[in-house]
């Protein structure tokens, strides 16, 4: 049986006690929460399906010349009755990075471009509009800049009276202002909070969904807590966003979606979260993963729900960790959330990881330091289900690992509880033996949490082959690892404080 090696490991034994580990288990979660809340997702539209004919406009997928674009642009630009036709080719071309880098380069290319979008012509208005999109959707942030001079008519057309051509113009916007900190301080001063807020307030879905996606652009902004959240506040858009967190809504789930991502992006701020809880967004939030729930448990859900799951569930979790707790868990007493949360992470792990990890990361923030939440865990009989999560990988395994020890943080009777569950040992030794040093350190802190306040899961750690799992360690590269392990060896398993 592995023994201790020597004092120098005994005297670093010592801080690997019970209270220590919590300490340790706070700050590395509120580390992880910081860095989840300020991961970013820029996702610019191209909406190539987006047609004044409605017909589908095939993919450029070859190479190009600068002649050929050369070509396009004397075309659009002396003028000629194939305009709107020329136009269609050179949006087509301009779905080429390279193309687009040409084009942006030839004398006057964006002004011209600029006063056909200004033109009397519809079909001209229209044509012009989907090269600027296509433009927008440039991977280089220099071509939004090239883009500036054309944000304030932009700007002017959200006013209009064609949806689709409105439609248009919010994701130019929010295509523009993803990446280019200068070109979000013009739309800024030229009032983009308020010209969005009205198209908010559309009759059109289309327009709606627009409007929020180009909000959730903004919000994406490394500025955005100090310059953007407070003027959308100010502007008191958030009731509105929370609204339209309805599975039912006119408007449908790709509005929600849009809007979820905003309000994610609002809360990680932390410039107000009271007052987004006070405007009932916990609640909402809530209710709509309740639904969610229910539809995904029936079958009667549609494609692509998972993707309004994740940014609802991400604004909640983050809510919960932030300093409203309490006022969050008074709105989430009386919900069946986490029914709903047990049915995400067992439909979800292989076909959409990233629904199960975003839920367990809400379960994590919900059972921290909380015997309620941790308790309604065994009262769903949760703890079997998470622990078939344990072989997934890319996330999924630490954070089930960092559920367990929320629950055993609890004490005794939770940890006793834990150790009844006939399989919790077996896939705790399973990750003892895994490479991810992150996993073997996490299981060491559960195992250590559970032996600690139950004297008897000892002997059933035993017999399931724990020992050698533990002895296997002392060869692992990670000098932290072996450490942890032989405290363990040395506190429950030596004929000294006679654990077995």
């Amino acid at each position: 049986m592995l023994r201790g090696r020597g004092t120098e490991i005994r005297n670093r034994n010592r801080a690997c006690g019970v209270e220590e580990i919590k300490t340790r288990r706070r700050q590395q979660e509120r580390a992880l929460r910081k860095a989840r809340k300020e991961k970013q997702l820029v996702s610019k539209r191209v909406l190539r399906g987006l047609q004044d004919d409605g017909e589908e406009m095939e993919i450029r997928e070859t190479s190009v010349t600068q002649e050929e674009v050369l070509q396009l642009y004397q075309r659009i630009r002396h003028g000629s009755e194939d305009r709107p036709a020329a136009l269609r080719s050179l949006r087509q071309v301009l779905q080429l990075k390279e193309a687009q880098q040409i084009f942006v380069r030839f004398e006057n290319s964006i002004h011209v471009l600029i006063g056909l979008f200004t033109s009397n012509l519809a079909s001209v208005q229209l044509e012009a509009a989907q090269c600027l999109l296509e433009l927008s959707h440039a991977d280089d942030p220099s071509i939004s800049l090239v883009c500036l001079p054309a944000t304030p008519y932009l700007l002017t057309y959200l006013s209009g009276q064609s949806v689709k051509f409105t439609e248009l113009c919010l994701y130019v916007l929010g295509n523009l202002a993803a990446e280019n900190e200068a070109v979000r301080s013009q739309l800024l001063v030229q009032g983009v909070i308020q010209a969005v807020a009205t198209c908010l307030q559309s009759p059109h879905g289309a327009v709606v969904e627009a409007a929020a996606y180009s909000l959730s652009q903004l919000l994406q902004a490394k500025e955005a807590g100090e310059k953007i959240v407070p003027a959308i506040l100010e502007a008191n858009l958030t009731p509105h966003l929370v609204h339209l967190l309805d599975l039912d809504s006119e408007f449908g789930m790709e509005t929600a979606v849009e809007c979820a991502w905003c309000l994610h992006y609002i809360v990680s701020s932390g410039v107000n979260n009271e007052c987004l809880i006070s405007q009932g967004l916990v609640r909402q939030a809530v209710m709509l993963l309740v639904a969610l729930g229910r539809a995904v448990d029936s079958g009667t859900t549609t494609d692509g729900v998972e993707l309004l799951i994740y940014p609802v569930a991400r604004c909640l979790g983050n809510l919960v960790a932030s300093d409203e707790t309490a006022q969050c868990e008074s709105q989430l007493r009386d919900s069946d959330v986490l029914k709903a949360l047990r049915t995400f992470i067992s439909r979800f792990p292989q076909s959409r990881p990233f629904v199960t990890r975003e839920c367990l990361w809400l379960l994590n923030n919900l059972t921290a330091g909380n015997g309620r939440f941790c308790s309604a865990i065994f009262c769903l009989n949760l703890v079997p289900v998470l622990l078939q999560l344990i072989p997934f990988s890319g996330g999924i395994n630490t954070l089930v690992l960092m559920l367990l020890g929320n629950i055993a943080e609890m004490g005794p009777e939770y940890c006793e509880k834990l150790q009844q569950q006939s399989d919790v040992f077996s896939a705790l030794c399973t990750t003892l033996r895994t490479a991810d040093a992150e996993v073997v350190r996490l299981t060491l802190e559960v195992l250590n949490l559970i032996l600690s306040h139950c004297q008897q899961a000892c002997v059933e750690f035993v017999n399931q082959s724990g020992i050698p799992a533990l002895e296997a360690i002392q060869y692992n590269s990670n000098e932290e690892i072996r450490v942890r392990a032989n405290f363990l060896m040395d506190r429950y398993f030596t004929n000294e404080n006679k654990a077995v």
